[in-house]
């Protein structure tokens, strides 16, 4: 096929690149030419990793999971990638850094990066209306495949109708448009002028991208995110319901609601799910290693092969009265000079960032949804704010690199979220 062989020449032109990520001794696959920063070899001071350490622990007492994957690479320090905390409440068996899960909404940065992908191939056209490569939506005439990316189409979003079935009934899969149909049945916003979180919008692109090319959404995220940068547990997995990874996987929960509260010691495990819940909008899967690398590339924007229109270029505030530093545009969270994105799926709450300049990068899963992805964000900002405070390693050079924000204040809104732990009732 004509794109396949495109996308070959591309990666086979570009030659081998090493990511910067130390992890693991991993070396990367045929790849664009991404030069990332060197990242200094070894730990991270023990101070700092007692502080984020810390950090961990607190986000797990309020978020009610009992584990979570952490990465943090801080080019000129060190690294500290590890896994926290327990399978479920109580048990002995412990998450570690091998482990898949549910990348949530850091899906909706690779499906922005096929439809680039796509336009720099010339395969289609950013502006093209959605109509064209979607039916039945005719209503959208005026909205193009750009605007659905950059979440400036003012459709709603499908979660508050389908969270309840996803939760109840997570073997069953979705047509992406009859998911999308709960979002565009709710009240639109103006559209082009300021964004909005629509899962459905990400559902709509992943649709417009598979009639475009002629493939699955599977294999565009394969030929045009995992392939190139060489990500070999990152994926978008079949509709049929499955577990994460044939792999070690770390298991999703959500916990049941009681009156008061949540019964946070006994979780309901939600690890096996079909991925069309969440499709070109949160149905990825990947590792901690793999989920680092590619935030780091995807701040870099090194899927680009044309430097223009700058993708992150004009972003809108993330909400109404948004901090001015935390914006969004192009799938992407812009969090200060942070690019990546947070969310969840059933099982998962995730977060990933990364900036461009210096290539310091943090990431985190944690094994519980019941909050959507607050605690995963504000966990990750609040990873930030410790490692970029981190000394420089010997022969190094610490950069001039800051953050619009404080651990200490992150690491109080998670104590202030706190979810309310309530005991079964006996009976």
């Amino acid at each position: 096929m004509q794109l396949l062989s495109s996308r070959r020449f591309r990666a086979a032109a570009a030659g081998v690149a090493v990511l910067g990520l130390a992890l693991t001794g991993c070396t990367s696959e045929p790849s664009f030419s991404y030069e990332p920063p060197a990242q200094a070899d070894g730990a991270l001071p023990d101070d700092t990793v007692a502080a984020m350490q810390d950090a961990v622990t607190n986000a797990l007492a309020a978020s009610g999971a009992s584990g979570a994957v952490v990465g943090v690479w801080v080019p000129w320090s060190g690294s500290w990638v590890s896994g926290v905390g327990t399978q479920t409440p109580g048990s002995e068996d412990e998450i570690t850094t091998d482990m898949a899960f549910r990348v949530g909404d850091v899906t909706r940065l690779m499906t922005c990066d096929v439809l680039y992908g796509l336009a720099d191939d010339g395969i289609l056209e950013l502006d093209a209306p959605v109509p064209d490569y979607v039916s039945g939506v005719p209503d959208l005439q005026d909205i193009t495949l750009l605007d659905l990316c950059n979440g400036t189409s003012g459709v709603g979003s499908s979660e508050a109708i389908a969270k309840s079935a996803w939760l109840n009934t997570p073997e069953r899969v979705w047509a992406p448009l009859e998911l999308a149909s709960f979002g565009l049945g709710t009240a639109r916003t103006p559209a082009h002028t300021q964004y909005r979180d629509s899962d459905a919008g990400y559902l709509l692109l992943g649709l417009a991208l598979e009639r475009a090319s002629g493939l699955t959404a599977s294999e565009l995220i394969s030929q045009y995110v995992t392939q190139p940068l060489g990500l070999p547990s990152t994926s978008l997995p079949r509709a049929a319901a499955a577990a994460p990874s044939t792999g070690p996987v770390m298991e999703g929960h959500y916990l049941p609601a009681v009156e008061g509260g949540y019964t946070c010691a006994a979780p309901i495990d939600i690890t096996t799910l079909s991925s069309s819940s969440g499709f070109t909008d949160s149905g990825v899967v990947s590792t901690i290693e793999d989920l680092g690398r590619y935030v780091q590339a995807e701040a870099a924007q090194a899927l680009r092969t044309k430097e223009e229109p700058n993708r992150f270029g004009a972003p809108l505030p993330a909400y109404d009265g948004a901090p001015s530093w935390q914006q969004a545009t192009g799938g992407a969270s812009l969090v200060g000079s942070l690019v990546g994105q947070y969310g969840w799926t059933p099982g998962y709450a995730t977060a990933a960032y990364s900036d461009p300049t210096t290539g310091f990068t943090v990431a985190v899963s944690l094994n519980d949804s019941t909050a959507g992805g607050t605690f995963a964000a504000y966990l990750a900002w609040e990873l930030a704010a410790i490692a970029s405070k981190a000394p420089a390693a010997s022969g190094q050079t610490a950069p001039e690199f800051g953050l619009p924000f404080t651990a200490e204040q992150w690491h109080q809104a998670i104590i202030d979220n706190a979810l309310p732990c309530v005991a079964p009732v006996e009976g």
